[in-house]
């Protein structure tokens, strides 16, 4: 019996270490403001538009960052039955929007020319946008304005860049999305 007492004497000793422990992680982990953008605001948050292969994708929704300075987005530029194809998407938690992606059927890239962004058609470069729900992603179209500008492309280093900017409506709830000062740097697959 007396060590069963001293168990219990021990594990209620240490129970309130334990408490005491909890609440004080608790009040550090939720107290504490981690500030992610270092300060930054709108355009300054965004990586800047280089041409060497950088990894970087940004673009301001509604005047703010989407940022994916990750390098493992999916970017391709490929032959397929005489035909080129063209894609890159970025992931972010932007709530709503997650994801942006650009994408050509049937249509080469152009260095310092402005494409336009039109409807998911082939012989276009289009836009996509997902958002966070399971609902139909927001394609650009030809009525709405949307463009991009390749600055760099070469298929020996495989480096593209380029710069866009669209607008997109969310086809679910009608909100409407401007994408702006967008750029990206990539090394794409072939």
């Amino acid at each position: 019996m007396k060590k069963i007492n001293n168990y219990l004497s021990f594990r209620y000793r240490n129970f309130g270490r334990e408490i005491l422990l909890i609440l004080l992680l608790t009040f550090t982990l939720t107290s504490c403001k981690k500030d992610d953008d270092g300060g930054c605001q709108g355009v300054d948050c965004l990586p800047p538009a280089t041409q060497t292969g950088e990894g970087t994708f940004g673009c301001l929704v509604n005047g703010e960052p989407f940022v994916d300075n990750s390098g493992f987005f999916n970017c391709f530029y490929q032959l397929v039955d005489g035909e080129y194809y063209f894609g890159i998407g970025s992931d972010n938690e932007l709530l709503p929007i997650t994801q942006i992606i650009i994408l050509s059927w049937m249509k080469e890239i152009e260095v310092d020319t402005e494409i336009q962004l039109g409807s998911r058609n082939n012989g276009n470069f289009f836009s996509e946008v997902s958002f966070d729900c399971f609902c139909p992603n927001a394609v650009t179209t030809d009525e709405i304005d949307g463009n991009i500008t390749f600055t760099e492309f070469n298929t020996d280093s495989n480096i593209v860049s380029a710069i866009f900017e669209f607008t997109i409506t969310d086809p679910t709830t009608g909100a409407i999305y401007e994408i702006t000062e967008g750029r990206f740097d990539a090394q794409f697959t072939q």
